[in-house]
C-alpha cells in the first residue's frame, strides 16, 4: 500500500472550510493557507487540482477565491481524495512471487491472480466505498460537535472577516 499524499489532508480540511461558507461567498487560497498554517504555493497546487476535478471552482479577480461547486452533502470524501491522489489503485502488485530464487518461475504455477493482490484490492474497494459514503457535510457535522467553542469562534470569525 502506498501512503496517501499530504495534499489529501490539506484538501479535505480546505474543502470542509469552503463547505461552511455562505452561498455565493469565496475564500482566497492565501487565506485558506493562512488558516491552516501551510504554504500558499503548496495549497494553490491542490486547489487547482480540486478545481480541475470539479470539486471547487476558482472565481477570478480581486474579490475572487474558491468555493465548492455543489452542496457539501453532494461531495464525498472520495471525490476529494481521488481529485488529489488519482483514481488508480493504491496497491500495485509487482508479482514478486514469481521473481524469487526459491519458488518456481514456471508460468503455469501462476495462472491464478496473486492472493495478496486479490485481498489488498478487495480491501481497497471497501475503503473507497467507506469514503464514498462520507461527505463534506459529515465533516461539517463532526466539526460542530467536536471542535471546541474557542476554535469554532476563531474559525467563524476568520471566515466572516475573510470571505468575499
Amino acid at each position: 500500500m502506498r501512503r496517501l499524499g499530504d495534499g489529501v489532508e490539506a484538501a479535505l480540511h480546505c474543502a470542509a472550510v469552503l463547505a461552511a461558507l455562505p452561498m455565493g461567498k469565496v475564500l482566497s487560497g492565501r487565506d485558506l493557507a493562512a488558516l491552516h498554517g501551510i504554504s500558499e504555493s503548496y495549497l494553490l497546487k491542490h486547489l487547482r487540482t480540486l478545481t480541475a476535478a470539479g470539486v471547487t471552482e476558482a472565481v477570478p479577480g480581486p474579490r475572487g477565491g474558491y468555493r465548492l461547486t455543489r452542496p457539501a452533502k453532494d461531495i464525498s470524501m472520495l471525490d476529494v481524495v481521488e481529485a488529489i491522489d488519482g483514481q488508480g489503485p493504491t496497491y500495485v502488485c509487482r508479482e514478486i512471487r514469481q521473481k524469487g530464487d526459491v519458488t518456481t518461475n514456471a508460468r503455469c504455477a501462476y495462472e491464478k491472480d496473486c492472493f495478496v493482490k486479490r485481498r489488498m484490492l478487495n480491501a481497497e474497494v471497501l475503503w473507497r466505498e467507506a469514503l464514498r459514503g462520507q461527505t463534506l457535510q459529515d465533516l461539517l457535522d463532526d466539526g460542530e460537535v467536536e471542535l471546541g467553542d474557542q476554535n469554532k469562534e476563531a474559525i467563524g470569525h476568520f471566515i466572516a472577516e475573510k470571505q468575499k
